[in-house]
């Protein structure tokens, strides 16, 4: 069954001046959010950007993927310790991408983590959607 997710946002004035704040979503897990120009080109001062709801999208997409595959290979991760950065480049857009996870999984060697890790990363749907970023890297370790 498919799942349609909802995201608000108002914006006043032009880019280099104006703000926009996200609404509360429906779920209610969080909102409002305010984000302008300057916290996505510049220093954030509070507010949030695309680029960090994109990376808090694709390190919890990430993690769901590789936990589930490290499952479904029958060694379930203790924990899964992620991280993704999304780099913005004014005229330019999202020039790089990188995905950072430190596992504690028991039973399972350092080639074969990264390879799940790896097939997580070319997988998880977030990373489908972000395909169009030119430098994506990942790394990839036991704790």
């Amino acid at each position: 069954m498919a799942t349609d997710r909802r995201a608000d946002v108002v914006w006043q004035g032009d880019l280099m001046n104006g703000s926009g704040t996200i609404a509360a979503v429906p779920s209610g897990a969080y909102g409002p959010l305010d984000v302008s120009w300057a916290s996505r080109a510049d220093e954030p001062n509070g507010r949030t950007s695309p680029e960090e709801l994109l990376a808090s999208a694709w390190a919890a997409c990430f993690a769901m993927a590789l936990s589930h595959a490290l499952a479904q290979a029958g060694t379930s991760p203790e924990k899964l310790e992620t991280s993704a950065t999304v780099t913005f480049q004014p005229g330019e857009g999202i020039t790089r991408g990188k995905l950072t996870v430190r596992g504690t999984v028991t039973g399972l060697d350092d080639d074969a983590f990264r390879r799940a890790a790896d097939d997580a990363k070319q997988n998880c749907p977030v990373s489908k959607a972000l395909a169009g970023i030119p430098d994506v890297t990942l790394e990839a370790s036991l704790a």
